[in-house]
């Protein structure tokens, strides 16, 4: 190989050792191992979980994906015009807001790409304006697709600036005829001046301004803002995993925080007495609810607020022992990348639950949490990496860690915790 100067791709086909498969994987940045090959990545990915872990104890082989290519189930396009070239859409240029024209990406469904062209098309021939966000002045922003693994149901979300939509119903109808197989169309409209790509109001254009999907054998609803994992194909892994490592019993209590939409709550609520899932987002609550009742679980509890706060003040009401013990047996945390913060680990450490589940996308930050938490009283007993952002620097990493002290015996609730 090297003496013809190439190397293999993901595919197994001969490239130039200096050429990348993708033509903008330079300027986008988003595919930092897009031209290493699948094993080591698995590898190198694996090495760097040890590195920044090995305080803590072995971790387990990276979880590989049988097939690492278009796995992303959210897309998104950044609108711009450009004169001499019309419409472009794409991806802003890493470190960078200038756009970066996307005609197609390796790991993103490959049924978005098609309906996006279209789409920029359309607001071509519709004479619609592109928003510019120098002048403020425009229309579309931005456009947003989410696709179901299992049902293979499509939401479209054009992102508008404001809430007119001029010949709305005649754009559904051209964008429809060209592809039937789109579920449902929404209109999102972001009026202010962020980086935000998503505003607050929406407007349902067609179906039911929802997709579903399947994931561990439960139906789950997904909205334009819900968070959902981007791979699901991992997430059953990564779950799975989560909850073995775990191994709740019958009788436990447990809390899910961070829980978004409900997803590994409702997983893990036939493993387990109750539990408790704890959201700051209110419409996240609100879709978290609605697929509980979709699965008809009915041992699961959803409450808008911190849930850092919240376990504190379970916390301090055991101390205080006006009202009987509210002992809570395990926790779920899956923070952002960024990982927790010390409010939210001092809750955790104050509610002293027996086992405490840690699914982080961020090693740096895991090993940072790690660290406090082992030095109030918990010991890390497994870890696994899963690699939910394949051709990407990024790893998905379970840790399960337990009290050093023993537990406490398993008291109803008898609190209100609203």
């Amino acid at each position: 190989m090297e003496k013809d100067n190439k190397k293999t791709n993901n595919k197994g086909n001969n490239v130039n050792k200096n050429k990348s498969m993708c033509s903008i994987s330079e300027k986008c940045g988003g595919c930092q191992y897009l031209d290493v090959e699948y094993e080591k990545q698995l590898k190198d990915k694996h090495k760097k979980l040890k590195k920044l872990l090995k305080d803590y104890g072995e971790v387990d082989d990276v979880i590989g994906m049988k097939t690492p290519l278009h796995y992303r189930n959210k897309v998104h396009r950044v609108l711009e015009f450009r004169k001499g070239k019309g419409v472009i859409a794409g991806t802003y240029e890493e470190k960078s807001h200038r756009v970066v024209p996307v005609k197609h990406c390796y790991i993103e469904d490959e049924r978005c790409q098609c309906i996006i062209d279209d789409i920029c098309e359309l607001i071509k021939s519709f004479k619609m304006t592109i928003f510019n966000e120098d002048t403020g002045f425009g229309f579309m922003r931005h456009i947003l697709l989410r696709t179901g693994n299992t049902s293979g149901q499509i939401m479209v979300v054009l992102v508008t600036a404001n809430g007119a939509f001029p010949s709305k119903k005649n754009f559904v109808n051209a964008l429809l005829k060209k592809h039937p197989e789109i579920t449902t169309i929404v209109q999102n409209i972001n009026d202010k001046k962020t980086s935000m790509v998503l505003g607050t109001r929406e407007n349902i254009l067609y179906g039911k301004g929802f997709i579903e999907d399947t994931l561990c054998g439960r139906k789950f609803k997904i909205s334009s803002r819900s968070f959902y994992q981007v791979n699901p194909v991992q997430t059953e892994i990564l779950y799975k995993k989560a909850l073995k490592f775990a191994d709740f019993k019958k009788t436990d209590r447990i809390i899910d925080a961070y829980c978004g939409i409900g997803t590994i709550g409702i997983i893990a609520s036939d493993k387990v007495e109750e539990v408790i899932g704890v959201e700051l987002n209110k419409d996240a609550v609100r879709d978290a609810i609605t697929n509980a009742k979709l699965n008809g679980v009915k041992n699961i509890k959803f409450y808008n607020n911190d849930a850092g706060k919240f376990m504190k003040d379970i916390a301090l009401a055991n101390e205080e022992g006006e009202l009987d013990k509210v002992v809570i047996d395990g926790v779920i945390m899956d923070p952002p990348r960024t990982g927790s913060s010390e409010e939210f680990l001092e809750a955790v450490t104050m509610l002293a639950p027996k086992k405490v589940v840690y699914i982080s996308c961020g090693p740096e930050s895991l090993a940072s949490d790690l660290k406090y938490l082992a030095s109030h009283g918990y010991e890390v007993q497994k870890m696994c990496g899963v690699d939910m952002f394949a051709m990407t620097e990024h790893v998905e990493t379970v840790a399960l860690l337990s009290k050093l002290s023993e537990a406490t015996n398993h008291i109803d609730i008898k609190v209100d915790m609203d």
